[in-house]
């Protein structure tokens, strides 16, 4: 009988330990019922992004998440670090789109989407 080789163990046990840890997140059962202005329709993009937001990630894009700066002063007034900006995808599109979603709060209160690269924001309620 063949003994085991300590360095294959080792490395077993690393790779064991480094999927537990960075494993990607499970999907979520449901993504987050929403709505948004009356009239108003959503690609069926945002609820995939809002079910993202919910769980932490991943996301698809390294800029998910960073604070957004409001410069135009289109969303209400809040101080610095309180929006958040994450990517909508765009179908066909070969870069990040013009769609986004903006949280602000850390967890996320209160929910927009711009399907225009923040020319215009629609307020979303989220349900969750």
């Amino acid at each position: 009988m063949r003994s085991v080789k300590p360095w294959l163990v080792v490395a077993a046990l690393a790779l064991a330990f480094f999927w537990q840890h960075h494993a990607p997140p499970a999907p979520a059962d449901h993504p987050p019922a929403v709505a948004a202005t009356p009239g108003a329709s959503l690609p069926p993009e945002v609820a995939a992004t809002l079910a993202l937001i919910a769980r932490g990630g991943p996301y698809p894009y390294r800029q998910d998440g960073v604070v957004f700066g409001n410069y135009e002063h289109r969303l209400p007034l809040a101080p610095r670090g309180y929006y958040h900006e994450y990517t909508v995808p765009t179908p066909g599109a070969h870069n990040r789109g013009a769609r986004r979603i903006i949280t602000g709060g850390t967890p996320p209160t209160d929910y927009w989407y711009t399907p225009d690269h923040y020319r215009s924001f629609q307020q979303l309620t989220v349900l969750r």
